[in-house]
């Protein structure tokens, strides 16, 4: 308020010429000098010793700035530099905002001690049965489970320290002593899309060593399997890193009962998740744009990293491989799927030996639903083409044609293998995927108004 003060009185002076803000400021530091030289030497020297030790006025300084107090805008003008005079300027903002009990300390409680403050802490207590068990099971089978990444990607860390996902990073299973790794075919998309050739490195693998050092290994291809979202690689390590997972069944499972999915995201370290198996023969729509059968549903979090890993039961057996989330923020929502352990069963070893998976057929053209819908079969498999020489067409299958007119003529429709019902084209897949080349199968079909039965042996499909 004093300042204020001072400063309004140097607007009235004898001066006739106009004040700047500047010189304002300037006549109101004087003013308040000149105050604090009045009040004597004691309060000056206070307020002089008050300032910051870069802002303090000189003693000589000061003298002269009081022989010429009438024009003290004036001297600091001729005598000190603009940026000086900035400075001083913000020195008495900072010195009148300046109070000795301000800290960015605490001041603490003195009254206390370090013993007091400090609470007891619990000695660790044995585990429940369950964690036992599920501290037992994850580290029975981290030695299976690997970590994979392209080869034309690497994880990297950003400024934050936040982890970077790249695509086509994911787990992967050891299948056996031979150094066969399991993925899915999503993880290594990336290099698989470059149409390599069986033995062409397409990925990194890291395994987990006795040490607790991963080690690292070139994997190389040795089939892949789009349909199913399943690949296999191969990697030269030495037996003792091999510890093979232990494969259990998938066909005999309940909905409720416990499950644990273990991942090796980023070559970091593993994680284990755990829930109950949510819902059986589920449609998994994979990364890799076609639609599995027979899903197991799961609300163990699987994260992104985590694909390719194993779902084991509750005895360590793998049940499934870990594929996709249902999520709309890329993050875990509660619903993940995997790949029953009976197709993995199935499909991995075709893959070793032929490096493709070989499924039983009937080489024939089946109609897309549309089109099925659109010639009024809305119950069925429309068969649109029947190849010469086949098994099919031997059997005696027919296929659509058009009539003399143009008009179209319906083939055979395919409504159900040995009494299973067949709706459309998906189904029909879906059935043949239990039954294996040469199998001999009937076909109930339906021929105009007629419903037939046509016994055939299924063959290597081709498409």
């Amino acid at each position: 308020m004093q300042l204020v003060t001072l400063a309004t009185t140097g607007i009235h002076s004898s001066r006739t010429s106009f004040l700047g803000r500047r010189e304002l400021c300037f006549d109101g530091i004087s003013s308040l000098c000149s105050c604090c030289s009045e009040q004597g030497p004691a309060m000056d020297g206070a307020v002089r010793n008050s300032f910051p030790a870069q802002f303090k006025i000189p003693a000589p300084l000061a003298v002269e700035i009081d022989m010429h107090g009438k024009s003290f805008g004036g001297f600091l003008r001729k005598s000190i530099t603009p940026t000086t005079r900035r400075t001083l300027i913000a020195g008495l903002f900072a010195f009148l905002g300046y109070h000795p009990s301000r800290s960015a300390y605490g001041l603490g409680d003195p009254s206390v001690t370090l013993e007091q403050v400090t609470p007891p802490v619990a000695p660790p207590g044995p585990l429940l049965p369950n964690e036992a068990r599920l501290v037992q099971l994850f580290e029975e089978n981290t030695y299976s489970v690997v970590n994979i990444f392209d080869v034309t990607l690497r994880p990297q860390l950003n400024l934050t320290g936040v982890v970077e996902v790249p695509e086509g990073n994911g787990s992967g299973i050891v299948w056996d002593g031979l150094g066969h790794i399991v993925t899915n075919y999503h993880v290594i998309g990336s290099s698989l899309s470059r149409n390599p050739s069986i033995g062409q490195v397409v990925a990194r693998v890291n395994i987990l060593a006795s040490e607790g050092v991963q080690k690292n290994f070139e994997g190389r291809l040795v089939g892949a399997d789009r349909a199913k979202d399943l690949a296999v690689l191969k990697v030269e390590a030495s037996e003792d890193l091999l510890r093979p997972i232990k494969v259990g069944s998938s066909s005999s499972l309940k909905v409720g009962q416990l499950c644990l999915a273990i991942g090796n995201p980023f070559g970091f370290d593993h994680t284990l998740t755990v829930g109950v198996i949510s819902g059986l023969n589920r449609d998994i729509f994979s990364q890799t744009g076609v639609t599995i059968a027979g899903g197991i549903q799961t609300d163990a979090a699987i994260n992104p990293g985590n694909s390719g890993g194993p779902l084991l039961d509750s005895k360590g057996n793998l049940i499934g491989i870990n594929t996709a989330i249902f999520t709309q923020t890329g993050t875990s929502a509660g619903v993940g799927f995997a790949i029953p352990s009976s197709t993995v069963s199935k499909i991995v070893p075709q893959l070793i030996r032929y490096g493709k998976a070989v499924r039983a057929g009937l080489n024939i053209e089946i109609a897309p639903d549309l089109v099925a819908s659109q010639l009024n079969v809305q119950n069925g498999a429309l068969i649109l083409q029947v190849p010469k020489d086949s098994v099919a067409a031997k059997a005696g299958l027919i296929p659509t044609s058009r009539g003399f007119a143009g008009n179209i003529i319906l083939g055979d429709v395919i409504v159900a293998v040995d009494n299973k019902p067949v709706k459309n084209k998906s189904e029909l897949s879906k059935v043949f995927e239990d039954y294996n080349i040469g199998d001999e199968v009937v076909l109930q079909i339906r021929r105009g108004s007629e419903t037939l039965e046509l016994p055939l042996k299924l063959e290597q499909q081709m498409v």
